[in-house]
């Protein structure tokens, strides 16, 4: 019994998400399809498409599990130790000083290669 609540389930959830898409493509066909109109009814069809359709995702059992993925990232968000000013600061400084240390290193690198080859070839002058 469980199982066939589950594919009845399954089944409702497919109907919604399908008509979540259809409703948001009817929106977008009704943009075109109304090119005769004036451009602000146009965007309101595309707008009633997406509202409607997401509206019936919300409905859907995926709709349910990302509302609930939603509040649980905020949670967990709240939960975050955030860097001070400071500590954002002194961390960027360490990555642009090392970035420009590694820059000069594979500058003074290719230089050494560059010389080592000319010698070795007999090219360049």
């Amino acid at each position: 019994m469980t199982e066939q609540i589950q594919g009845q389930g399954a089944g409702r959830n497919g109907m919604l998400l399908g008509l979540a898409g259809a409703l948001v493509v009817a929106g977008v066909a009704a943009f075109y399809g109304l090119s005769g109109q004036a451009v602000w009814l146009r965007w309101l069809a595309v707008v009633a498409g997406v509202v409607l359709g997401a509206g019936a995702f919300a409905l859907s059992a995926s709709g349910h599990e990302f509302a609930r993925f939603w509040v649980d990232s905020r949670n967990e968000l709240r939960k975050v130790v955030w860097p001070t000013r400071e500590d954002t600061w002194r961390t960027t400084a360490f990555v642009f000083g090392f970035a420009v240390i590694a820059g000069v290193f594979f500058w003074v690198l290719d230089l050494f290669l560059a010389w080592a080859t000319r010698l070795l070839t007999g090219q360049g002058g």
